[in-house]
């Protein structure tokens, strides 16, 4: 394999996993900083591990032209993008591969990203392979005649459920961040719901098109992890559940696998789900030629009716929990480290036959953040984090450990992800629960408060993971 200077254009703990995993490869890397992040250990490993030359301070993660501009000081010959920032910009990873000094881009191909990142086009792929997704239309619809049609099936569709109040959105196909979405519980409201959104969109977009939806309430959210390579071979790491999410839908624990038909009992036949939601997962990946490690996300009813939400082209914070539950010849799976290796061109060198899982796995997400207040995040100094190791547990952190660190308010409080595995869920819990009663984690804000974080919240949720 050609060996590679890889820039990371990321910070904190994805950052110091992808220079770790460089260095296991024989790599070369690169990390960036900004002025708000120069205490981040990732930064301290970058200068530990490579030295000056290997660090290289920048004003902002976001502006690709200070990014391209370290990869040709530096030499750089790809770039890996992490989680967040670029990782799903088809436009900078087009760029990464077009420019003058071509770099190799770590990730799918920008195609690839373009047009899983269209949740409508990949609603419609989805639908024309027989896999199913979240009930509604999959283009935008302009006649109300069709809206009507459409949105008299949801509710219909519904109440064969059993769902004794349904509900349906109506989104302007042209908004985002959720803008231009209302709900309509009423059928007889229906026409005055889209007329509203149909105006709103026409202001605010130029465009009066509306996707209709089915709304989900009481669901699971489940993934499948993917992994596949330039070559045609597709594999997956099991599945997992990320269903405890703060209030604005951000995940606080995930656990793989997704169910425990074995140990809890399910109104439906949940080892058949997670079967079939691989299966679709697989079959998508191999039918588009995906080329890199991505995430298909699902939401599963109460009745057992899983539902394709949309496809994440990206390494997620989350590949840990499958990473720790997944055995190739009894060594437990990087999935970064394999990221890298076929994003540089190499061909998978194990098939889905190798790949044998093995007990269940808990990532807990560490946050300075007031769970009671909103999720409100908590802005100060962290004095003390420690916790004992264990060979169970992994640990993946830009916190220092040997001094005061400063929480940067530039980006979200996530200080740690803490990932347990056990022989069964039940050890897993127990573990869980150990490692965050053993956990260290004190500070003050600015006029002495003391800090505030998500750790009693992480302990309330476990004893009913997995629950539905």
């Amino acid at each position: 394999m050609k060996k590679h200077k890889v820039l990371i254009a990321n910070r904190g703990e994805i950052a110091i996993r992808i220079l770790k995993a460089c260095m296991d490869l024989g790599h070369d890397f690169v990390c960036v900083y900004t002025r708000e992040d120069a205490q981040s250990e990732h930064c301290t490993e970058a200068l530990k591990q490579g030295g000056e030359d290997c660090l290289y301070r920048i004003s902002s993660y976001q502006d690709p032209n200070e990014i391209f501009a370290v990869a040709d000081q530096s030499q750089a010959t790809a770039v890996h993008p992490g989680y967040g920032f670029f990782a799903e910009d088809f436009r900078f990873a087009r760029r990464v591969v077009q420019r003058t000094r071509k770099l190799e881009f770590i990730g799918p191909s920008w195609k690839i990203i373009q047009d899983l990142g269209d949740k409508i086009n990949t609603k419609r792929l989805a639908r024309q392979l027989g896999v199913p997704t979240i009930p509604g239309s999959d283009r935008p619809i302009f006649d109300d005649l069709e809206a009507e049609e459409i949105a008299r099936s949801l509710f219909n569709f519904q109440q064969e459920q059993g769902i004794e109040q349904p509900v349906i959105l109506v989104k302007a196909s042209a908004g985002g961040g959720g803008m231009g979405i209302e709900e309509v519980n009423d059928p007889d409201r229906f026409r005055n719901v889209l007329r509203k959104v149909k105006n709103y969109a026409r202001r605010q977009f130029r465009d009066e098109g509306v996707l209709i939806e089915q709304r989900l309430f009481d669901f699971n959210h489940l993934e499948v992890q993917i992994l596949a390579d330039s070559h045609g071979n597709v594999v997956h790491f099991g599945t997992r559940n990320c269903t405890v999410q703060s209030t604005g839908r951000q995940k606080r624990i995930e656990v793989a696998p997704g169910f425990d038909p074995g140990a809890i009992s399910y109104a439906f036949d949940a080892g058949r789900v997670l079967d079939d939601i691989i299966n679709y997962s697989v079959r998508m990946a191999q039918n588009v030629g995906y080329n890199s490690i991505g995430t298909w996300e699902w939401i599963v009813s109460p009745t057992g009716e899983p539902f394709l939400m949309e496809v994440n082209t990206r390494i997620q914070v989350e590949n840990g929990v499958s990473a720790i539950t997944s055995r190739i010849e009894d060594m437990e799976v990087d999935l970064i480290r394999e990221q890298i290796r076929i994003g540089l061109g190499e061909k998978m060198d194990f098939d889905q036959s190798s790949i044998r899982f093995e007990g269940v796995g808990i990532e807990y997400r560490i946050l300075a953040e007031d769970p009671d207040n909103a999720f409100t995040p908590w802005v100060g100094r962290i004095e003390q984090f420690s916790w004992p190791e264990h060979p169970w547990l992994r640990m993946h952190t830009h916190i220092p450990r040997d001094r005061a660190y400063d929480i940067p308010t530039e980006f979200d409080p996530n200080l740690a992800l803490g990932i347990v595995w056990g022989k069964d869920l039940k050890e897993a819990k127990k573990r869980g629960i150990s490692f965050l009663n053993q956990l260290t984690l004190e500070g003050r804000n600015n006029v002495g408060e003391p800090l505030k974080s998500n750790i009693n919240y992480l302990k309330e949720k476990t004893d009913r993971l997995l629950i539905f």
